[in-house]
């Protein structure tokens, strides 16, 4: 009676592309100094850091409308494994103070991801089928 998976395809798809887009808005006023700096420690040019401006804000925008989001959802999860391996290095199975593993969140988004690109987009999106 309930079963619409359409609708649940929506809702994480809105889920993850909103809550990204917070974080790629907040680079955006407050500029990718650590990203820039993370990036340069690991040995990776400083260019790539300016990769966050599209993993955090044009792929999500296009994840929320369903535009090509099984695309979108494979560049923002090699997003997030570059954000893990540059944030969290060697410490992936580290515990933070309140007993949750520090990569909760970028680990969160990552399968977050892995399931819009298994599901798709759903009838309510852009380029529905």
């Amino acid at each position: 009676m309930f079963q619409n998976s359409d609708i649940a395809k929506l809702i994480i798809r809105l889920s993850l592309g909103v809550m990204m887009l917070f974080h790629g808005v907040e680079k955006i006023i407050n500029g990718i100094s650590g990203v820039k700096h993370l990036t340069t420690n690991a040995g990776l040019p400083e260019f790539l850091a300016y990769g966050i401006y599209l993993g955090e804000v044009v792929v999500p925008i296009f994840i929320i409308l369903g535009l090509y989001a099984r695309v979108a959802s494979v560049l923002l999860a090699l997003n997030m494994l570059m954000a893990i391996f540059l944030a969290y290095g060697g410490a992936l199975f580290a515990l933070g103070k309140h007993g949750a593993p520090v990569i909760e969140l970028p680990f969160f988004y990552l399968v977050l991801c892995i399931s819009v690109f298994l599901l798709g987009s759903g009838r309510y999106s852009v380029n529905a089928k």
